[in-house]
């Protein structure tokens, strides 16, 4: 998986690109997002619009990045779900537990 990093109005935009899989998506999400706790971000928004598969694995980990971003006072957000993802964390019931929205402007202003 490949993530790309941006800044708007203070809050921080990855980009995410393909697979959030054990072993490889996941540990990119793990150390993508450690590495903006340990910089001091406290807003991040995650935007999954070229994420193509998430397992059950990829749902520990956005579960783990909002556990970990809350618990240091910050706040994740997603972005741009595709309906696999968003079927899945429908399924899951965990589409209760985080913010999602269709356009990123709307995103970032709810920080």
């Amino acid at each position: 998986m490949k993530i790309t990093r941006r800044q708007q109005n203070g809050v921080t935009i990855l980009d995410m690109a393909g697979k959030i899989t054990i072993g490889v998506g996941d540990v990119a999400l793990r150390e993508a997002v450690r590495e903006e706790m340990d910089n001091g971000t406290r807003n991040l928004l995650l935007n999954c619009a070229s994420v193509t598969t998430v397992d059950s694995s990829g749902v520990g980990e956005l579960v783990h990045s909002y556990t970990t971003t809350t618990n240091r006072g910050g706040q994740v957000k997603l972005l741009n779900l595709p309906p696999k993802v968003h079927d899945i964390l429908t399924f899951t019931q965990l589409i209760t537990v985080f913010d999602v929205y269709d356009d990123e402007k709307e995103a970032v202003g709810s920080f």
